[in-house]
């Protein structure tokens, strides 16, 4: 059993989703793939310890703080695949980006996949797009090897406010209009 609460931020309502000690998923209203990993039954339950630590995280960084991802204990359910780039993401400094690219770079050379076609960035943006535990695990901070806004299942525009949130340098970045290869 999944026991859920909800938290109200500046970008609008977000589930969180607990096994009842660690964190399990945190999504925004109407994010694609909503509650995707947690397809058990959930029931609401506002008093567990680690919605509360969660809730002062998020106050904190909704105020502009750069609270500790090591505050709150994490438990993303997906393939070791999908957790080793969700952990990847969680070393993207505060108000930083990276490419996918890259992420596919550092998860090639971890699981000593270097130089094989199999590991691509569009693997890694699977990976990203289906994070569990969007704004704690900073999926935000990836963008495209080109400066491109794509990706981010919360929606562009939430991403970007979390990009500027951060005081992360916008100047390089842009959304792609549609059709644009990139």
């Amino acid at each position: 059993m999944f026991y859920t609460t909800r938290y109200s931020s500046p970008l609008g309502p977000i589930l969180l989703a607990s096994d009842g000690d660690n964190l399990v998923g945190l999504w925004l209203e109407g994010q694609k793939y909503f509650g995707g990993t947690v397809a058990e039954e959930r029931v609401p339950r506002d008093d567990l310890p680690v919605f509360s630590v969660a809730g002062e995280w998020l106050d904190e960084y909704f105020a502009g703080g750069k609270p500790d991802i090591a505050r709150l204990p994490l438990a993303p359910r997906g393939s070791s695949f999908r957790r080793a780039v969700w952990a990847l993401l969680c070393e993207i400094p505060y108000g930083k980006t990276t490419t996918y690219g890259e992420l596919a770079r550092i998860v090639a050379a971890q699981t000593g996949r270097t130089g094989k076609a199999s590991m691509s960035g569009q693997a890694v943006g699977g990976a990203v797009g289906h994070n569990p535990i969007s704004i704690v695990i900073p999926c935000h901070r990836v963008v495209g090897a080109d400066g491109s806004l794509t990706g981010y299942a919360g929606g562009l525009e939430k991403k970007i406010r979390l990009l500027e949130l951060e005081g992360a340098d916008m100047a390089r970045l842009y959304v792609p209009t549609k059709g644009t290869a990139l």
